[in-house]
């Protein structure tokens, strides 16, 4: 791998990395070597230090030399959220000079609201144990009970037994219906009038801007990129409190059409996918030029 890495970046103009870890550290580290300028995209566990979830790169000496590595001597660094350039400033103890915002973009042409909303409440993520608690899917499961004649669904891969634990928590209105197709869902976010984001830690969630340009109303922790998403277009819990989400949710749930329009609106405004292709075309070419 090292070789290949090494080769590939001596014959390339520009290295262009997903996330600062083991994997794109050679290509910083060659790319360092051979004078040529190197990008890497930012997207969360990569910046994170949270104990109490023993969650992010920065929670342990495996991870966070890497990552401290990468942020020491790439070129560049885009953040999908201003948040992580916070927490990289602080976690990693750099300057932050050469880390500039770009957010994801989404495309509104594809996740659009059609037919009619349901009574159902959403989430979405790869269930798997790491991840259960900093999404706040046990959150979402036990905030169900609160509203017995809603619809809870859980879409996502059953990586590891911890659905197993879910399921043990969950009351008859939860369903879990495993990995799906984006094209199913799509369907999901159009037939839900909620979608929950109720994690400790994101960068800038993508299921959550999907959901809200299919017109589901958020409900979220002020976590991240979690405000950067729905700014005045939904309702805030606390993390960790399942009650306040049922509470939540049942607002949500008896919200105005129009505050639908206004989440759509937003993330139309905010994350237009052309945004982000043209900040990334001007980053390289003026890397290359």
């Amino acid at each position: 791998y090292i070789k290949k890495v090494k080769k590939s970046v001596k014959e390339s103009d520009v290295v262009f990395g997903w996330f600062a870890g083991w994997h794109t550290a050679p290509a910083v580290h060659y790319a360092k070597k051979y004078n040529k300028p190197s990008v890497i995209v930012v997207g969360g566990y990569d910046a994170a230090y949270v104990p109490e979830i023993n969650y992010g790169a920065f929670t342990n000496l495996k991870e966070k030399v890497p990552a401290k590595y990468i942020y020491n001597n790439t070129t560049k660094i885009l953040v999908v959220d201003p948040s992580l350039k916070e927490d990289i400033i602080k976690n990693a103890k750099v300057s932050g000079n050469n880390i500039e915002y770009l957010p994801t973009g989404y495309d509104s042409s594809y996740w659009r609201p059609e037919g009619k909303k349901e009574k159902i409440v959403l989430t979405v993520g790869i269930i798997r144990d790491t991840v259960v608690k900093r999404k706040g899917f046990e959150t979402f499961v036990k905030a169900a009970r609160y509203l017995p004649d809603v619809k809870f669904v859980l879409v996502g891969k059953h990586a590891d037994n911890s659905i197993d634990y879910l399921k043990r928590i969950a009351p008859e209105n939860v369903e879990f219906p495993g990995f799906v197709s984006d094209d199913e869902l799509l369907k999901y976010y159009q037939r839900a009038k909620v979608y929950c984001q109720l994690s400790r830690y994101e960068g800038l969630p993508n299921a959550l801007c999907e959901a809200m340009l299919c017109g589901c109303i958020p409900v979220g922790t002020r976590y991240c990129g979690i405000p950067t998403a729905i700014g005045d277009t939904g309702f805030y819990v606390p993390y960790g409190d399942e009650k306040a989400t049922a509470e939540a949710i049942k607002k949500a749930l008896a919200a105005p059409e129009e505050m639908r329009k206004k989440a759509r609106e937003r993330i139309i405004r905010m994350f237009p996918i052309e945004r982000r292709e043209k900040k990334l075309v001007e980053t390289i070419k003026s890397m290359v030029g």
